[in-house]
């Protein structure tokens, strides 16, 4: 066992807390299949946004905020050794999920105040061709915060970070109209 197996078997012993704290859900595909995406409804509290489709995110709107369930992601992808592998499999993985997220938007019982979908991550090459846009976390020391955050995740994930500066985070959004057009009928 390598040290990247290591720390995943260490992270395995400590998601569920994680889990427990955050108060996620799992979202499930409708054979009841868990995803690689956990959620739950929070008020956005930054800068407003205006998306291409015209959604305004503005501060204490209700939005659905995806987290990858990052210790099994990480599991899954340490057998391939290209990054450009694990990357379409991260993406493969998102895409299939986002039927389910679509699902979840609709029954839930804020589903017509949300607003759309927002996660934070530096993995967001591809993401437009998802549904998502990238935007710029303006403030200087929570984008630090989440970048030492998400460090871990860049460090076990990459091969080649040692040659590469840990990226800075991004604000993913997905407007709930855009979601929905694109995976509420599957």
């Amino acid at each position: 066992m390598n040290f990247k197996q290591y720390c995943i078997s260490g992270w395995n012993v400590i998601d569920p807390v994680y889990f427990h704290f955050t108060r996620l859900h799992h979202i499930k595909k409708q054979c009841g299949e868990k995803t690689i995406m956990r959620v739950r409804i929070t008020r956005f509290q930054g800068r407003s946004v205006i998306l291409s489709d015209g959604t305004i995110i503005e501060k204490n709107d209700i939005l659905v905020k995806v987290h990858l369930h990052n210790v099994q992601l990480l599991s899954e992808i340490l057998q391939y050794k290209s990054d450009l592998r694990r990357g379409k499999v991260i993406y493969s993985k998102v895409k299939d999920a986002l039927p389910a997220v679509a699902d979840y938007v609709k029954q839930n019982h804020f589903s017509d105040e949300i607003k759309g979908l927002i996660g934070i991550t530096t993995l967001y090459k591809g993401c437009k061709s998802l549904g998502f846009e990238s935007h710029p976390i303006i403030h200087p020391l929570y984008r630090k915060f989440k970048q030492s955050a998400l460090m871990p995740i860049y460090l076990l994930s990459s091969n080649n970070w040692r040659k590469h500066e840990v990226p800075e985070p991004m604000y993913l959004f997905m407007s709930k109209s855009m979601l929905l057009q694109k995976y509420g009928s599957h």
